[in-house]
């Protein structure tokens, strides 16, 4: 095998003549020199440098393999370079994947105060909701995931395999719910490093003209049973039904979407009551609504966990680690 260190012996030896002259050009001994000049003409199996008088010259082998170490040795030393870069934070990329809500908290200020310390390291955003992130994560699309999930409500159980759909509507309703109530539950994170970011809690969106809507202190799901209720994205809509059942009732959910100034005017115009994220509500105006805290069964305020996810090798590159650290530091100074 050839080696980099002989490739450099043999660059000067021919530019010096000498063995000796070599040495003192790399700060060696001329023993040294010598011996590694015999390792390199042992690996190619052919005399590299002929001895003429009180010099010597490159061989027709030792020409053509030091036009080959020139390109070779100014590669590595690029490498080494860009390398060294990465390490010393002067270079690198990370590739962040992150749902919208934290897309428009989180990431901007983690961004900025990355870039305004070591501009030199690119980032790059695109959007997906997990479980889609977490799979570009696996599959190497990107090095950092904004991902949440929701802690499993007090008092409901996991939920059983989905019976077929008997066609009438609350049926079909019960069915999509299970099928909601499935996805937020199969979160699994165990071969993932996590950075935890911060609990978002949930508000709850009422009718201005609620009820509830003045009450001036929490509301519990209970409270709500009888309402008409307009669900966010499948993982969002399958903990809310763990909540509500939880809270001993089944919600009826007649509209659902996960753009969030549609939740806001579908609520504004009475046709039901939502529970959105604490982040959700910082990207939209709640106008005509009345935002509420909301408290599950155990009395206890309703959250999301939001954290940062990479893989065990990356979370060791130092762009990515720092990026984890900006992140943390953007949801620590909420």
């Amino acid at each position: 095998m050839i080696e980099a260190r002989h490739l450099r012996v043999l660059r000067a030896v021919a530019r010096t003549g000498s063995f000796s002259a070599a040495a003192r050009e790399l700060g060696c001994t001329q023993p040294a020199i010598s011996q590694q000049m015999k390792a390199l003409e042992k690996s190619v199996d052919t005399p590299l440098v002929v001895r003429s008088g009180r010099g010597m010259q490159l061989s027709e082998a030792g020409r053509v393999l030091l036009k080959h170490a020139t390109g070779i040795l100014a590669g590595l030393s690029a490498a080494e370079e860009e390398i060294a870069a990465i390490a010393g934070l002067r270079a690198g990329r990370v590739r962040l994947v992150s749902f919208p809500t934290a897309s428009s908290t989180l990431v901007p200020p983690a961004v900025a105060r990355l870039r305004d310390s070591h501009p030199g390291v690119r980032v790059s955003l695109v959007e997906a909701e997990p479980p889609e992130s977490l799979a570009m994560l696996r599959g190497g699309e990107c090095e950092v995931a904004l991902a949440f999930r929701y802690p499993q409500a007090p008092g409901s159980a996991s939920a059983p395999a989905p019976a077929p759909a008997h066609g009438t509507p609350r049926e079909a309703r019960a069915e999509a719910n299970l099928e909601a109530q499935q996805l937020s539950a199969g979160v699994d994170w165990s071969d993932l490093v996590v950075t935890p970011l911060l609990d978002d809690p949930l508000v709850g969106l009422l009718p201005s003209g609620h009820r509830l809507a003045g009450r001036g202190g929490p509301v519990e799901l209970a409270e709500l049973a009888g309402e008409q209720w307009i669900a966010g994205c499948p993982q969002c809509r399958g903990h809310l039904v763990e909540l509500c059942a939880g809270a001993g009732f089944e919600p009826r959910i007649d509209f659902a979407t996960d753009d969030y100034p549609a939740v806001v005017g579908l609520v504004a115009a009475g046709l039901g009551v939502a529970v959105l994220p604490g982040l959700a509500l910082e990207s939209v105006r709640p106008d005509g609504v009345a935002p509420v805290a909301v408290h599950a069964a155990s009395g206890a305020p309703a959250v999301r966990q939001v954290v940062a996810l990479t893989l065990p090798d990356l979370a060791e590159v130092p762009a990515v680690a720092l990026m984890l650290e900006r992140l943390a530091g953007a949801a620590g100074g909420r």
